[in-house]
C-alpha cells in the first residue's frame, strides 16, 4: 500500500472511530426527565399521603364516636363519651342539696323534716386559742359540759389516739353548735350535714319509720322506705361555663351563671309536702288507751287500728312496744316492723259476724232463724265446747244475735253445717284472705287456709273456722272485714296515705284505690243489728259509751303452739271490734292484745274496754253529736 493510500486509510479509520465513540456516548447518556413532570409526581405523593392520612384520622373518629364511643384510659373516667368529657372540660354543674319532703298528719302536724345538724371532729395538734396552746384537759373539761353522754375521761381518751381527724360527736343541733363556737378554741371541726327529725318520736313511728342517719340516708320503715318516690324532690342543679384567666402568671379557671331559665327553676322550689291520713290526737289517745292496759295486765304486746269505713283511710295504727325514730340505734330490730301488719294470728270469736254474712249471703240462714246450743258438740272426733260451758252448760235455743252475743261455738257450727264446705271455701276466698293486700306500709303478710281439699274433705276444718280458729291472718285485714259489715258490704283498700299537699292545705296528688262488694246491704244491714246488741246487751258493754250507737264483737283466742293439740293452754289473744256509729258508721276499730297475764283476761275485759276509750276520743275530735231517736234511722 502506498503512502498516500495508508493517510487516506488512517483517515477513514479515526473518522469512523470517532462516530462510533459518540454513538456509544450517545447510547450509554442516561435520559433527561423534564422538570414539569418531577414536581407533578411529588405533587401527587404528598397529596395523596395527606388523603390517605385524613381518611385514617375520619376512620379512627367514626370508631370512637360511633362505633366504640366509650373510653377507658386514666385521663377521663370510664365509660364516659368524648363529647361528654368535652362538656366537662367547658361546663360543670352545681348540685344543690334537696331535702325530702315533709310527713304531715292529716291536720297538717309535722311528723318528719329535714334539719341541719353537726358533726364535730377534733384535732389535738391545733389545739389554740389566741394564738395560745389550749391543753387536751381542758378542752375536753369545757366540751364534757356542752355535750351529753361525753365525759372529760371519755374525750381524752379519744385525744391520745392521735393527733389529728378524731370523731367525737354526731347529730348535734345547732344549739349545741354554737356552745362550741363560742369556746374559740381552734382544732374543733364542725361539719354540717343534713338528717331527719321525728318532732313527736314514738307517737307515729310505726307508721312513719325512719331514715339512716348515714351518708346515703337511706328509708328502713314505715312510709319513709315505701313512699320514698313521693318524699324526694326532684334534684336541682345550676349549669356553670368554665373560662380561664391569669392570674399570679397561671391560668386559673372561673365559672360564671349559665342561662336565665336555671335562675327562674330556682326560684319555683317545691313546696309540697306527703300528707298521712293519720290523726296524731287520735294517734296519741289510742296508744294511751293501749298501754294503761298492757301494763294493767303485763301483756307481751298490743295494737290498735281506727279505720274509715267509707274508703279504708287508717286514722289511727299504733304498736306497743315501739321505739323513737329519732334514736332508731338503740332499739332491736323487732320493734321497727309494724305487726299489726306483718303477724298473722287466729282472730277467734271477732270473726263469728263475718262468718253469719257469709252464711246470710249463701240463703242458708235468715234473720230471724234459731238454733240449739247443747254447750258441746262432737266433729270427727273431736269434741268442742262454748267457751264457758264448764260454768253455764248449754244455753238452749238461741237466736243468731244471741250466738254472738254469748258467743256460742256450738252455735256457730251449726250455722255452718247448713253450708256445702266446698262452697264456704270459695266464699273465704272471695275475701281475700290470701291475697296480697296492696298496703302503703311494708311488710303485709297473706292469711292462711288449710288446702280446699283438706276442708272440703274433714268436717272439723269447716267447724273450727266456723268460730275463728284453724285459719290466720292479720288484724289489718281482720278491720278491713268488718269494715265491709259497716259500709254496705264493699271491700275498701286500706291506706295510710291521703297524698301530696301544699302549703295551704291544696292536694295536688292522691293515690286511687280499689274497693269490690263481697256483702249485700241487706246481709250486712242484718249483722250489724246483731252485733249491736253484743253491746248492749253482751260481752261488749265495756266498749259502751252513753248515748251512742255502738256495734262489736269480742274474741278471746287460745295461739298456736307446738304442742300435741296444736295449741298454748297457757297463752291467748284478746281482741275486740267495734264499729261506730251504728246509724250511720264512719268507723271501725280494732284493739288485739296479745298475752295479757292474770285471771279474767278475755276480749271483754282487756280488749272492748281500750275500744270503748278510743271511740270517747274519736267524739271528741270529731264532734260527733248523740244519737237521738228517730233521727238516725
Amino acid at each position: 500500500m502506498t503512502k498516500p493510500q495508508l493517510r487516506k486509510s488512517l483517515r477513514k479509520s479515526k473518522y469512523h472511530s470517532s462516530v462510533n465513540d459518540r454513538s456509544q456516548r450517545k447510547n450509554s447518556a442516561p435520559k433527561q426527565i423534564p422538570a414539569k413532570k418531577t414536581f407533578l409526581s411529588r405533587l401527587l405523593l404528598v397529596w395523596g399521603m395527606l388523603v390517605l392520612s385524613a381518611l385514617g384520622l375520619a376512620g379512627r373518629l367514626y370508631y370512637l364516636q360511633i362505633v366504640n364511643p366509650t373510653i377507658t384510659y386514666k385521663q377521663a373516667p370510664e365509660g364516659k363519651t368524648l363529647k361528654q368529657i368535652a362538656r366537662d372540660q367547658q361546663s360543670t354543674k352545681l348540685r344543690f342539696y334537696m331535702p325530702r319532703r315533709q310527713i304531715v298528719d292529716r291536720q297538717r302536724n309535722v311528723l318528719a323534716v329535714d334539719r341541719i345538724t353537726y358533726e364535730l371532729y377534733a384535732h389535738p395538734y391545733l389545739f389554740k386559742r389566741n394564738l395560745d396552746k389550749v391543753p387536751p384537759e381542758q378542752v375536753a373539761e369545757k366540751l364534757a359540759e356542752i355535750l351529753e353522754n361525753k365525759t372529760s375521761e371519755e374525750l381524752l381518751k379519744h385525744f391520745s389516739q392521735r393527733d389529728r381527724g378524731i370523731p367525737i360527736a354526731k347529730n348535734l343541733p345547732e344549739s349545741v353548735k354554737e356552745k362550741i363556737e363560742k369556746l374559740r378554741i381552734d382544732g374543733l371541726d364542725l361539719t354540717q350535714n343534713y338528717s331527719r327529725f321525728y318532732p313527736y318520736e314514738e307517737v307515729s313511728a310505726e307508721v312513719v319509720g325512719y331514715v339512716n342517719r348515714d351518708r346515703q340516708r337511706r328509708p328502713q320503715a314505715g312510709v319513709e322506705y315505701t313512699q320514698q318516690k313521693l318524699l324526694e324532690r326532684p334534684e336541682l342543679s345550676w349549669l356553670l361555663k368554665r373560662s380561664f384567666m391569669i392570674f399570679q402568671k397561671k391560668n386559673q379557671s372561673i365559672f360564671y351563671p349559665g342561662e336565665l331559665k336555671n335562675v327562674k327553676k330556682m326560684l319555683k322550689f317545691d313546696d309540697l309536702s306527703l300528707q298521712l291520713t293519720i290523726d296524731l290526737r287520735l294517734q296519741q289517745a289510742a296508744r294511751a288507751a293501749l298501754k294503761e292496759k298492757m301494763e294493767q295486765y303485763k301483756a307481751k304486746r298490743g295494737a290498735v287500728i281506727v279505720m274509715d269505713v267509707r274508703d279504708g283511710s287508717i286514722a289511727a295504727l299504733v304498736n306497743e312496744p315501739t321505739y323513737n325514730p329519732n334514736f332508731y340505734e338503740k332499739y332491736s330490730v323487732e320493734l321497727f316492723k309494724n305487726w299489726a301488719i306483718t303477724d298473722l294470728y287466729e282472730p277467734g270469736s271477732t270473726f263469728k259476724p263475718i262468718n253469719v254474712a257469709i252464711a246470710l249471703d249463701a240463703g242458708v240462714i235468715k234473720p230471724s232463724d234459731v238454733f240449739e246450743d247443747t254447750g258441746k258438740i262432737k266433729i270427727d272426733g273431736w269434741e268442742i265446747r262454748n267457751h264457758d260451758y264448764a260454768t253455764k252448760g248449754a244455753h238452749g235455743t238461741l237466736t243468731l244475735a244471741e250466738i254472738l252475743q254469748r258467743s256460742s261455738n256450738v252455735g256457730m257450727i251449726k250455722i255452718i253445717n247448713r253450708m256445702d264446705r266446698r262452697d264456704y271455701y270459695h266464699r273465704l276466698q272471695k275475701l281475700g284472705l290470701e291475697e296480697k293486700l296492696e298496703f302503703d306500709l311494708p311488710g303485709y303478710a297473706p292469711g292462711h287456709l288449710k288446702n280446699e281439699i283438706e276442708f272440703t274433705v274433714k268436717s272439723i276444718e269447716a267447724a273450727t273456722t266456723s268460730f275463728g280458729q284453724g285459719f290466720s291472718l292479720t288484724p289489718l285485714k281482720l278491720i278491713q272485714l268488718h269494715s265491709a259489715i259497716a259500709n254496705g258490704g264493699k271491700l275498701v283498700t286500706p291506706h295510710v296515705v291521703k297524698g301530696l299537699v301544699d302549703f295551704n292545705g291544696y292536694l295536688h296528688w292522691q293515690p286511687s284505690f280499689e274497693s269490690k262488694q263481697v256483702f249485700s246491704p241487706q246481709t250486712t244491714h242484718s249483722v250489724l243489728e246483731m252485733m249491736e246488741t253484743v253491746v248492749e246487751e253482751g260481752s261488749g258493754q265495756a266498749s259502751k259509751v252513753p248515748g251512742y250507737r255502738i256495734a262489736g264483737k269480742t274474741g278471746t283466742a287460745q295461739k298456736v303452739s307446738g304442742g300435741s293439740s296444736g295449741y298454748d293452754a297457757t297463752a291467748k289473744i284478746t281482741s275486740f271490734v267495734g264499729i261506730f256509729p251504728v246509724e250511720s258508721p264512719r268507723y271501725a276499730v280494732l284493739a288485739v292484745v296479745d298475752e295479757p297475764k292474770g285471771e279474767h283476761t278475755y276480749g271483754s275485759t282487756v280488749a272492748a274496754p281500750i275500744v270503748g276509750s278510743v271511740i270517747e276520743s274519736l267524739i271528741a275530735i270529731e264532734g260527733i253529736p248523740p244519737f237521738e231517736k228517730g233521727s238516725g234511722e
